[in-house]
């Protein structure tokens, strides 16, 4: 028994402005699109429900081709330091942490930001000392390839002056060789390799928040890469697949490179899994964040001339991963920021194409060069960005990259008209979860707040080029175009639901638009109000 879905704005997304009035479902997918009344007269026999839109907007389901959805879980039960403007404000914050935890525990934080600081002045472990020497300390960075800890949490982990960086990391010094506290990309092993270990419950915990945001954001599936970062790949894969058994969301894991002889001896490979839960690429990094100035640039930092970033691997040690996933018969996921360790990912793909039927992507593609988006026009591979960042960053990014006109900052509409087939994620918890800020960065790039002028205006996308990175694109970077993307016969039952239509609202209202309903296998899993 099936349902027809009618009475608001449905676009296909197979073209631009096309829409359709009426979609009839049955067993979690559209069996036909067209006239309301035509629908309910050639399936009047098998319609269990009719379900009005109330004039709302229906789409695709929107899939975030790229986040961390255990971290972004955990972000929800860690003390998160992302909405503070001032040092000040994290140290107190942490000041009262530990006043509310026993002595000898560790303090985990999240997500701080010197960019958003008043006075953008690193934390020192003296000042995290000063707070507490009995409890080890550690804040993570919001990229995630940065942390500062304070001295008990290098006399746990066996740290001292003495330990060197290994290579594809960084450890922060004063001019006399004291620690700073600061460690980036590898160097961060050290520490969190430390902390204490979580159970099954503290994941299944992590994943239940993070998927209700989810539904709540009208987000009917994700890319996800956590399988390395937790008690290893086999009971971190448990903790997903029990709760998505529980809580229906579309995911398509990405598999680090340190955990994939963990699932081939499981005995998955890629593509394995089920209508819910399916292995995709190996994930490699390349290089760091722009933020931290870890992202790995073709010449120095504008702002610190002494540094073009980390390169977590050597060429050799790139080229290889690529050639080990080529084995087992998978396309790669790698992680490239600047335009020195695109170029170097673009090559490693290039001499170890991807197995016939499969495309690569490489992540973020924040900094590019004219010259490689030349070079990426015969190369099988999609472009996996955050649209987001270029809100977040507008402020500060020239201050990383100067005035070099060598440079394309977020240049996704260039990409587009090269014929560059893109998708669109968040990166949560490094950034906002919620897609519709994706959408209102790359139409307008400017800050979600609405303030100053756009970040190089003639990279806007138009509305519909923002909304397919999140439909049509995130399906393509996955190998599942025929399935998902679009409002199509055959294709699956997946619908996000807004009460307003994106096409129609002013660009400082895409924010507000609210989700009227989520749409999973044609089960409403969310539902306003």
């Amino acid at each position: 028994m099936g349902k027809l879905w009618f009475g608001g704005r449905i676009y296909t997304m197979v073209k631009e402005n096309e829409t359709v009035e009426a979609v009839y479902t049955d067993g979690g997918k559209i069996i036909e699109t067209g006239l309301y009344i035509q629908l309910k007269e050639k399936f009047k026999g098998t319609i269990e429900e009719e379900i009005n839109l109330n004039g709302g907007m229906m789409l695709p389901g929107l899939v975030d081709s790229h986040l961390h959805l255990i971290g972004y879980g955990e972000s929800l039960l860690r003390l998160n330091l992302s909405s503070m403007n001032s040092k000040e404000k994290v140290l107190n914050a942490i000041k009262e942490k530990c006043s509310q935890t026993e002595k000898g525990k560790w303090i985990v934080a999240e997500g701080w930001n010197e960019n958003n600081w008043i006075q953008p002045d690193l934390i020192h472990k003296s000042e995290l000392d000063d707070i507490s020497t009995d409890h080890p300390i550690v804040l993570k960075r919001v990229c995630r390839h940065a942390l500062i800890v304070n001295s008990k949490a290098l006399e746990v982990c066996g740290v001292d002056e003495n330990t060197e960086a290994p290579f594809g990391g960084g450890i922060g010094r004063g001019t006399d060789g004291e620690l700073s506290g600061l460690f980036q990309d590898h160097a961060q092993d050290l520490i969190v390799s430390h902390l204490p270990s979580v159970d099954e419950e503290y994941l299944k915990g992590a994943l239940r928040l993070a998927i209700v945001d989810c539904y709540k954001y009208g987000i009917t599936g994700v890319h996800t890469e956590d399988l390395f970062y937790y008690n290893g790949f086999n009971d971190t894969f448990k903790a997903i697949r029990e709760s998505f058994n529980e809580m229906p969301l579309r995911a398509h894991l990405l598999v680090h490179h340190e955990v994939m002889d963990e699932m081939i001896q499981s005995g998955y490979f890629f593509k394995a899994g089920n209508e819910f839960v399916e292995f995709g690429a190996m994930k490699i990094f390349a290089d760091g964040s722009l933020g931290g100035r870890t992202a790995l640039l073709s010449r120095p930092y504008a702002d610190t001339k002494e540094t073009k970033g980390i390169a977590i691997h050597t060429e050799e040690e790139l080229n290889e991963l690529v050639r080990k996933a080529r084995i087992f018969g998978m396309p790669v996921a790698i992680h490239a920021i600047g335009d020195e360790a695109f170029e170097m990912a673009l090559k490693a793909i290039v001499a170890c194409p991807p197995p016939e039927g499969t495309k690569d992507r490489l992540i973020h593609a924040s900094i590019l060069r004219p010259d490689i988006i030349e070079k990426l026009k015969d190369v099988p591979v999609v472009l996996d960005i955050q649209p987001v960042f270029v809100s977040s960053d507008g402020s500060w990014i020239r201050e990383r990259l100067g005035d070099d006109k060598r440079y394309l900052p977020y240049a996704w509409k260039t990409l587009l008209k090269n014929g560059i087939k893109c998708a669109g994620g968040s990166d949560a918890p490094i950034e906002k979860l919620n897609p519709l800020y994706g959408i209102y960065a790359a139409v307008t790039r400017r800050s979600l707040e609405g303030n100053g002028e756009s970040s190089n205006p003639t990279e806007r996308l138009s509305m519909y080029e923002a909304i397919q990175l999140f439909t049509a694109g995130s399906a393509l970077a996955a190998g599942n175009e025929k399935r998902f993307g679009y409002i199509e016969k055959g294709f699956a039952a997946d619908f996000s639901i807004f009460d307003r239509d994106l096409f129609h609202v002013a660009e400082e209202e895409i924010v507000y638009v609210e989700t009227l309903m989520t749409v999973i296998a044609e089960k409403v899993v969310y539902k306003k109000g």
